[in-house]
C-alpha cells in the first residue's frame, strides 16, 4: 500500500511539472505557432471540458434571462394589484363622498385600520383614525355607504376603537322595510374559517310573520343608538331554534368588514334627527313621513277643537246674559244704564263760552 502511494504521488508531481513546463513552452511560443495547438487540443483532449463551458454558459445565459423574465411578470402583476386596489379603493371612497353629500351634516369621516389580517382572525374592531376632538362620543353609530358597520367602544382624543358586528357584544334593534317585523340582530355564532362567519342573526320576530329569503333588513330606531332606516342586510332562511313564540333568521350583512377603508360616524344630533331616505330605505321612512303627517292632522284637528270650543263658550256666554237680562225685566228688577258722572259738577260747554249777543257800546 505505501509503494502504491508513493508511485501515484510520483505520477502526478511528474504530471504536474509536464504541464508546468508545457504551459510555460506555450506562453514562450509565437502567436502564430501557439493557435495551431490549442486549436488541436480543444479538438481532442480539451473538448469535453469545452462542452461543458459551453453547457454551463447556456444554463447561466437561460438561468438570467428567467430571472428578468420573472421580475418582469413580478413587476407586471404589482403593477395590476395596485391598479386594481386603487380602483377599488377610488370606488369606495366615491360612495363615501356620495353617501356624505346624501346625510349633508352630522358626521365626521375617519380611516379604519385593521388590527388583524382577514385570513388570521375573525376581524370584530377597527382602529378609527379620528377621536373625541373630532365629535365622536361612545356608542356613536359607524356606518358605511352600503349600511351598518357598528359603534363607537372607546373614544380617545385622537384615536377611537369601534367594535363591528361580529363582536359579541353587537345588538340593535331591527325591522323589514314595510314595518311589519321586529327583532334584534346579533352576531351570528359561527367557526372560523366558515362562510357565514359574518352572517347575523334577527332574532325575536313574531312566529306569525315569514320574512321571504332577499327581504332587506334596516334599524329600527329604538335604543337610542342607531337611527331608523339604515340597512342591515337581506335575510337569508329561517334558523331553527327551541324558540316557541319567536322566529329567528340568518341575515346576510350589507357590509364585509375586512374591505373597509373609511367610514363615516355619526354624531347625536345626526342620530336625534334621523338620516331620512339615504340607505333607500323608502318603506321605512314612508312610514316615518306618516307618523310626522299624522302628528301634523292631529295638532291641526285639536287647533280646529280649540276653536270651535272657544266659539261654542263665547254664544253660551252671550245666550247666558241674555236671559239674565229678560229675567230681570221681568221681574221689574232691570237696572237702567248708568250715567256718565264724569261730567258731574262741571259747567255745560255753553256757559263757558263768551256771550257775544251783548253788543259793545
Amino acid at each position: 500500500m505505501a509503494n502504491a502511494a508513493r508511485l501515484s504521488y510520483r505520477v502526478d508531481a511528474g504530471l504536474l511539472a509536464g504541464c508546468v513546463v508545457l504551459s510555460l513552452i506555450a506562453v514562450a511560443l509565437k502567436d502564430e505557432d501557439r493557435e495551431p495547438i490549442a486549436s488541436a487540443l480543444r479538438r481532442s483532449i480539451v473538448a469535453p471540458l469545452v462542452g461543458l463551458q459551453r453547457g454551463a454558459e447556456r444554463w447561466r445565459n437561460a438561468w438570467v434571462s428567467s430571472a428578468q423574465y420573472q421580475t418582469t411578470i413580478d413587476s407586471l402583476s404589482l403593477r395590476g394589484s395596485n391598479s386594481q386596489a386603487m380602483r377599488s379603493e377610488n370606488e369606495q371612497l366615491r360612495k363615501l363622498i356620495g353617501l356624505g353629500s346624501r346625510l349633508e351634516w352630522g358626521f365626521v369621516p375617519t380611516e379604519a385600520l385593521h388590527s388583524t389580517a382577514p385570513s388570521e382572525d375573525l376581524v370584530t374592531t377597527l382602529t378609527l383614525t379620528a377621536g373625541s376632538t373630532a365629535g365622536i362620543k361612545r356608542y356613536s353609530p359607524v356606518v358605511a355607504p352600503e349600511g351598518i358597520v357598528g359603534m363607537i367602544q372607546t373614544a380617545d382624543p385622537s384615536m377611537s376603537i369601534a367594535i363591528l358586528y361580529t363582536h359579541p357584544d353587537f345588538h340593535a334593534s331591527a325591522m323589514s322595510a314595510d314595518g311589519g317585523a321586529f327583532g334584534i340582530i346579533y352576531p351570528h355564532n359561527a367557526g372560523l374559517g366558515r362562510a357565514d362567519a359574518y352572517m347575523l342573526e334577527l332574532r325575536g320576530v313574531n312566529t306569525k310573520v315569514t320574512l321571504k329569503p332577499g327581504t332587506v333588513i334596516y334599524t329600527a330606531g329604538l335604543g337610542g343608538v342607531f337611527p331608523r332606516g339604515i340597512t342591515v342586510g337581506t335575510v337569508v332562511q329561517e334558523l331553527k331554534t327551541s324558540e316557541v313564540w319567536t322566529r329567528t333568521y340568518l341575515v346576510r350583512p350589507a357590509v364585509t368588514p375586512y374591505r373597509i377603508t373609511t367610514v363615516l360616524v355619526l354624531n347625536a344630533q345626526r342620530v336625534t334627527q334621523g338620516t331620512g331616505n339615504v340607505w333607500g330605505g323608502s318603506a321605512v321612512n314612508a312610514d316615518s313621513a306618516a307618523r310626522r303627517v299624522a302628528a301634523a292632522g292631529d295638532s291641526v284637528a285639536k287647533q280646529a277643537a280649540l276653536l270651535e270650543a272657544q266659539a261654542r263658550a263665547a254664544v253660551l256666554d252671550s245666550v247666558r246674559r241674555a236671559t239674565i237680562d229678560s229675567v230681570r225685566r221681568s221681574l221689574g228688577a232691570f237696572t237702567p244704564p248708568q250715567t256718565d258722572t264724569s261730567r258731574v259738577g262741571r259747567p255745560p260747554r255753553d256757559s263757558l263760552r263768551p256771550d257775544t249777543s251783548r253788543k259793545r257800546p
